[in-house]
């Protein structure tokens, strides 16, 4: 467990030091309140379940982000550098646009 690093102020906790600055101890809040979340949509009833479905898969995506987030800054795969986030998560998006692109492409071809 490598503490947060102290030779600059852009360098990222790993190990359980994650637990033990700010704003990363926020994980922690975002678990508790995603969890409350999911209960309270959950148990909801709405009018129109398309908004609950929705509701539920923005949380249910959000929380699965933090949990994925979080394992990567406790064992530490970022390796002290700030960089990397960015560039894993540009690469997700620009996928998940092609993904949605090329679906939505066959799909207007097949109307």
């Amino acid at each position: 467990m490598a503490p947060a690093a102290a030779s600059g102020g852009s360098s990222l906790p790993s190990g359980f030091a994650v637990f033990t600055t700010f704003p990363d101890l926020l994980f922690v809040l975002e678990f508790v309140f995603g969890g409350l979340v999911w209960i309270l949509v959950a148990s909801a009833l709405v009018p129109m379940p398309l908004i609950q479905g929705w509701v539920m898969f923005v949380s249910v995506f959000c929380f699965v982000a933090t949990t994925v987030l979080l394992s990567l800054y406790i064992i530490g795969a970022h390796g002290g550098e700030a960089s990397w986030v960015t560039l894993v998560f540009s690469y997700v998006a620009t996928l998940l646009y092609v993904v949605h692109a090329v679906f939505s492409l066959i799909r207007w071809k097949s109307s």
